[in-house]
């Protein structure tokens, strides 16, 4: 049995969690233009921290350079492999002042540094140096939301650990603002059709480049009340809408075209990490037996999960 699963309703702190979506992708983009290129686009994403959010270490002219939002003391730490850095206070302003304060300080720190202004996977996107409206961050949600996430990163974690093929690390992506891992069945798929906001075709080409079962934890929104799991599968075969998943409270959400969990469901739970784990398996298997993956080779066997 685990720990009841908190609550934040999602209409709580959208406000807080736009500011913190916006001033990751500022943030993101310096891994994009900075770090070396893998395989679909996993050089660009954020890790888990014990105090919240880093880019880990990017190359910065001869340096090593990495990035961290600290939502325990609600700071941006800039550090160097020199011993310099600098710190900047996450607090209400504009994206716009954030955007402008990161670079300088950069550009103090003899970071040279381009990024593209312009948000991605957001319907609204309002260049970084010109959105200037009012920019909330509220402390208490933001701590909030990071243990959130640490607590999903341990359990996916977990579930990484029982598939033997090739997955991606347990990541988050500042695009879609959610923490996410994949496997992959290793055969290509046929090339994505695009759609997301903002983000030209190439980039989810490069994304979906293999079939792919993937889940998460997403902070909430339009289907979602809340921050809960979700799962999907790439391309996606044929009855994986109708699949059975479990635990009670999953289902198919059809304005996402993925399975959900809804964070409510996980407070009704009595093991809620367990509850996450039937998820993640359920929704897997669903991906890779209608999509006939080689489960022999690629899943590690059920009495050596960690």
């Amino acid at each position: 049995m685990t720990a009841p699963w908190p609550e934040l309703p999602f209409a709580a702190w959208q406000d807080t969690c736009r500011t913190l979506h916006l001033w990751s992708q500022i943030v993101g983009k310096t891994r994009l233009a900075l770090a070396p290129m893998e395989n679909h686009w996993w050089q660009v994403t954020l890790y888990l921290t014990a105090r919240g959010l880093t880019t880990s270490a990017m190359p910065a002219g001869g340096r090593t350079m990495t990035v961290d939002f600290d939502l325990i003391e609600h700071q941006l730490e800039i550090r160097l492999s020199d011993g310099s850095g600098r710190r900047l206070p996450l607090r209400p302003g504009t994206v716009a002042d954030f955007h402008a304060e990161y670079l300088a300080a950069l550009r103090g720190l003899g970071v040279a540094l381009r990024i593209r202004p312009v948000p991605v996977e957001m319907e609204t996107a309002i260049s970084f140096p010109e959105d200037r409206g009012p920019a909330a961050y509220e402390a208490d949600a933001a701590h909030r939301w990071w243990q959130l996430l640490a607590r999903a990163d341990e359990v996916l974690k977990r579930f990484r650990g029982r598939f033997l093929g090739k997955a991606s690390p347990v990541h988050f992506f500042w695009g879609s603002f959610d923490l996410a891992a994949t496997r992959f069945s290793g055969r290509p798929a046929p090339p994505h059709p695009g759609g997301a906001p903002h983000v030209p075709g190439y980039v989810m080409t490069e994304a979906y480049s293999h079939e792919c079962s993937s889940c998460g934890f997403w902070p909430g929104g339009g289907a979602l009340a809340e921050p809960g799991f979700y799962a999907y599968a790439y391309p996606q075969p044929p009855g994986y809408p109708e699949h059975r998943v479990v635990p009670d409270g999953a289902r198919y959400s059809s304005e996402l075209g993925e399975f959900i969990l809804p964070g409510e469901a996980l407070r009704a739970a009595t093991d809620p990490d367990g509850a996450v784990l039937e998820f993640l398996q359920s929704t897997y298997e669903a991906a890779a037996d209608l999509g006939r993956w080689d489960r022999g080779a690629l899943d590690r066997p059920r009495a050596l999960w960690p």
